[in-house]
């Protein structure tokens, strides 16, 4: 499990970050200066509805205090790309998605280790675990923003990359279920218990939130493919990168409460987010 935890996850969520690397450039983030009111809306949307929407669900719906800071974890964590991917299927503004995961991205590794101290302090007071801000910053900032950065190199010098980042892509996506796999097997005593709870309150999450990504996009005058791109921006977290935050919380143990949130949602995004992507790339095909 030490291996799994302290090794396997975090190489696997640095070589996911290099595939979304491998799908930027310098262009993506200059295309914000371009459209900043639609980027506007969906960083809005990115740091103070989703966090907001995750904290009311938690008291909503009563979970217990070390899921629910597993809960708000995986609430701070940016989009990743699959957010993308759903995005260009759903015929959404991929450029967008594109610019808002990088941005959110790099970002994270400096608002992720604040607010997570904050939640853990917030729902388990003195129970809570050591939150190093600092070691966690750093730690982030090298599985996170280092490759993403990585990635937009090779991107811009190798000949080629555009193929390598379609195998990466898939590569990720593998790693991705390998891990939610993993996670649900050793918490599977934790879902059992916690399912008729926390099921409920993650689909309701992740509908709420899709919704609410729409709803900003069409307050703020967005284009039909803007909105679906900020919809599923809203909608769809890194679950990779909130199971790795709740591991390096829970002592390097991946069998936590506070990564168990992470892993339901990395079955039940897809179930409840693919439908939503088929719809707006109907809606798109219509208009």
């Amino acid at each position: 499990m030490d291996m799994l935890v302290t090794v396997f996850l975090p190489l696997s969520l640095a070589f996911i970050m290099l595939a979304l690397g491998l799908g930027l450039t310098v262009e993506d983030f200059r295309n914000i200066a371009r459209r900043p009111k639609a980027f506007a809306a969906g960083a809005f949307a990115q740091l103070i509805v989703i966090p907001a929407v995750a904290y009311l669900v938690v008291i909503t719906f009563g979970i217990a205090p070390e899921l629910a800071l597993g809960m708000m974890i995986l609430a701070l964590c940016p989009g990743g790309a699959t957010s993308n991917m759903l995005t260009k299927i759903g015929r959404g503004d991929l450029a967008l998605s594109i610019s808002l995961t990088g941005v959110i991205s790099l970002t994270s590794a400096v608002t992720v280790p604040i607010m997570v101290a904050f939640f853990a302090w917030h729902f388990l007071g003195v129970d809570a675990p050591p939150v190093d801000v600092t070691a966690l910053a750093l730690t982030m900032f090298a599985i996170t923003v280092v490759p993403v950065m990585l990635g937009m190199i090779i991107k811009r010098m190798v000949p080629g990359a555009d193929r390598l980042e379609r195998v990466a892509v898939m590569i990720a996506g593998i790693l991705f279920v390998v891990i939610v796999v993993a996670a649900i097997a050793v918490n599977w005593t934790i879902l059992i218990e916690a399912l008729p709870t926390l099921g409920p309150a993650i689909v309701m999450l992740i509908v709420v939130l899709l919704a609410l990504g729409l709803v900003v996009a069409r307050l703020s005058g967005l284009s039909r493919a803007q909105a679906t791109a900020l919809a599923i921006d809203t909608g769809i977290q890194n679950g990779t990168l909130g199971l790795t935050v709740g591991a390096l919380l829970a002592a390097g143990e991946l069998q936590s409460p506070l990564a168990l949130p992470s892993a339901v949602y990395g079955v039940l995004m897809y179930v409840i987010g693919v439908p939503f992507v088929l719809w707006r790339r109907m809606a798109a095909r219509r208009g």
